[in-house]
């Protein structure tokens, strides 16, 4: 008796593999936009630019993000995601506010300072009037975890006669926020406009120190005001480290 003989199944691809390979490709795209769009700015910044950086083909940046337009808003939301992540792991002692608010001024100006890619693409933004970035349904959720940290931190410190009991948390997280990201979105054109160096690491921790000093000063209990002075700024180290003439070209503009 002569049986017929099936032909062999051909191997299925696992769902997981292939699920696996498409994320890989999606975070090529979104990893190559990233820089990308930092370089040449959202109207630079081609399709076909980020199709080759990513080593992909334009077809599957319109498959997985819809439009280049598509492709920046989650661009802008992964800067703002990754920031909100390194807040959270972020170890705060709330029943030590001062302490605590102090680390998270550090932390906020060291972010800017060491992710120049997260300012060049708000900047990049802010040029657009946030027309892209309002499109998002996920922005306000990236924003919320800052403003809640600071927040906690000017409650504990109100509670213990620390802290002023009037403060808006969105008030000082923009004053904080404000500070460092000016310093480093401006720091090559305000070293020529100072004629001092911005960027060495003495100019960096004397800006830290001082937007720490600000911060505290302004959101202290009035009972904590009558504190020993602080030593004024006018002539520190890093400065004395600078040339006469930049020193002097600094202080006649004050």
């Amino acid at each position: 008796m002569s049986t017929t003989r099936k032909p062999a199944a051909k191997p299925q691809r696992k769902t997981g593999v292939r699920e696996a390979a498409a994320q890989a490709t999606r975070d090529a795209i979104l990893k190559a936009a990233t820089k990308v769009f930092a370089r040449y700015g959202y109207d630079g910044g081609s399709v076909e630019k980020i199709s080759k950086a990513a080593k992909s083909y334009d077809r599957m940046i319109y498959y997985y993000f819809g439009s280049k337009e598509g492709l920046f808003i989650a661009v802008l939301e992964g800067i703002y995601r990754r920031m909100d992540e390194a807040e959270a792991a972020l170890d705060l002692d709330t029943s030590r506010p001062v302490e605590a608010l102090t680390a998270v001024i550090h932390f906020v100006l060291g972010y800017y300072r060491k992710n120049p890619e997260f300012v060049t693409l708000l900047n990049t933004e802010n040029l657009h009037k946030g027309r892209h970035i309002a499109k998002s349904l996920r922005a306000s959720e990236y924003s919320s975890r800052a403003v809640t940290i600071v927040r906690e931190l000017l409650a504990s410190g109100a509670s213990q006669g620390l802290f002023r009991t009037d403060l808006a948390a969105r008030d000082v997280y923009l004053l904080i926020a404000a500070t460092g990201y000016f310093y480093t979105s401006n720091r090559h054109t305000l070293t020529t406009f100072l004629g001092e160096p911005l960027e060495t690491p003495e100019a960096v921790a004397h800006w830290e120190d001082f937007i720490v000093e600000t911060v505290l000063r302004t959101v202290r209990a009035d009972e904590n005001e009558n504190t020993e002075p602080t030593p004024p700024h006018e002539e520190l180290t890093w400065q004395k480290s600078q040339p006469a003439q930049s020193r002097a070209r600094s202080s006649s503009r004050t």
